[in-house]
């Protein structure tokens, strides 16, 4: 589970008063795991929507090429 109270709480220490070396390595991998949960999230919700096509018909939607080479 990721703790956006503490993502809060070192974002709001770094602008008063600093973080310590270990903060900021805690404070980079909470940001990085919640982020990853974003992105999956919309994947997810990505991989199970449908548009129409001119005849009405439901079409998944897929990745463009050039999205799949990053």
């Amino acid at each position: 589970m990721i703790d956006i109270e503490r993502i809060n709480f070192l974002a709001k220490k770094a602008k008063t008063e600093g973080l310590t070396e270990e903060e900021k390595a805690e404070q980079a991998k909470l940001r990085r795991e919640y982020i990853d949960s974003v992105v999956g999230n919309l994947r997810a919700q990505l991989d199970n929507t449908y548009t129409l096509d001119k005849d009405g018909n439901e079409v998944k939607i897929t990745a463009r090429q050039d999205d799949e080479q990053k």
